[in-house]
């Protein structure tokens, strides 16, 4: 009996302790068909799949993985496709350290100023406030502000919103940016590992370039605003006829035979366009991490008939899995954006 009551105990203690560490926090996916795995890496075996907006308590974190507690038994899945909006633990962007601040007032300074339902770029965008409008800040870190008002509540950049930093992205003010969302309609490009279309990765990105683009003060002019075919003709004419700063190719690569490859690349045809090719693929590299497979000379038609600044990226690997699916989630989309943004920037502060 002596020894039935110290089992009881010590497994009543443990459910206790169990019960607190999942309640601590939760993880919430960001992807569909993410593969949950018996340990932390794509080395440890394939146990099931979970998908977008389901949530699972977490058990532990190690080495950039997570371990959750499933319906039946636990697994881990990468941290890279997973929000854990009720982490205490994460750096000063999560919500719990955001300083309290009293009664400041900020002025929003672009037309379409993102607003996030959390203080990170990957969160999603609840709404677009136009230049002139005024909100209350309820909290801040280093990098956001938590903000109200009658009609908005949400997170904002500070840089996006404060005119002593938004001096640092002054260079994009009135610039001219055309983007190519490559290829469209019949022409699908590229593709993926599980059938997924170049076309479809390409358009996603150039929205989230022309929307981070336009809140700092560029002229966005799109060559396709949907999914259409547009000739190589008509991609090339149009910048040339406008009074163009910098003409960007989205595009993604695709290599079936080796479905390991990974990286990102820039291409330019005419010397002068070296670097704006070298600014912005550092940029992406720094912001992603990404493998830089290096700015180089290429011979397509995009660039070749294009006497305005232009380049072409190759912003990832869809024939490999794994960069597939990270591919398709909007935090990793953003990180490509801000890298792109970043390079820009560089670019035309240099020149």
């Amino acid at each position: 009996m002596h020894i039935k009551k110290t089992t009881l105990l010590f497994f009543s203690i443990l459910f206790l302790a169990f019960a607190t560490l999942v309640s601590a926090n939760e993880a919430v996916i960001n992807t569909d068909n993410l593969n949950v795995r018996t340990g932390p890496g794509t080395n440890f075996e394939k146990i099931g799949q979970v998908h977008t907006d389901e949530v699972y308590p977490i058990l532990q974190q190690q080495d950039g993985w997570v371990e959750i507690q499933l319906t039946q038994g636990t697994g881990w899945v990468t941290n890279e496709y997973i929000s854990m909006p009720g982490n205490t633990d994460s750096d000063d962007t999560s919500e719990s350290n955001m300083e309290s601040t009293t009664e400041k007032i900020i002025t929003i300074q672009h037309d379409n100023t993102q607003l996030r339902d959390g203080p990170s770029t990957s969160f999603e965008i609840t709404e677009f406030a136009n230049k002139g409008t005024k909100l209350k800040v309820l909290s801040q870190n280093d990098e956001w502000y938590e903000v109200t008002n009658d009609n908005y509540t949400g997170y904002v950049l500070k840089q996006l919103v404060e005119k002593e930093d938004t001096t640092s992205f002054s260079g994009m003010k009135n610039k001219t940016i055309v983007i190519d969302a490559g290829h469209g309609g019949r022409d699908v490009g590229a593709i993926g590992a599980n059938g997924t279309h170049e076309k479809d990765f390409a358009f996603k990105t150039t929205q989230e370039l022309k929307q981070e683009l336009t809140a700092l003060g560029a002229n966005v002019v799109l060559t396709r605003k949907n999914d259409e075919f547009i000739s190589l003709g008509s991609r090339t004419s149009l910048p040339n006829i406008l009074d163009t700063d910098a003409f960007i190719s989205i595009h993604y690569n695709s290599f079936p035979e080796m479905p390991n490859v990974t990286g990102i690349g820039a291409y330019y045809y005419h010397d002068q366009n070296q670097k704006i090719a070298k600014d912005v693929l550092q940029g992406i590299a720094k912001e992603t991490g990404a493998r830089n497979r290096g700015a180089t000379f290429g011979d397509f038609h995009v660039i070749r008939q294009n006497f305005k600044p232009s380049i072409l990226v190759e912003l990832g690997f869809i024939s490999n899995p794994e960069k597939e699916q990270l591919l398709q989630t909007n935090a990793y989309q953003k990180k490509l954006v801000t890298g792109i943004v970043n390079g820009l920037n560089k670019y035309f502060k240099n020149n």
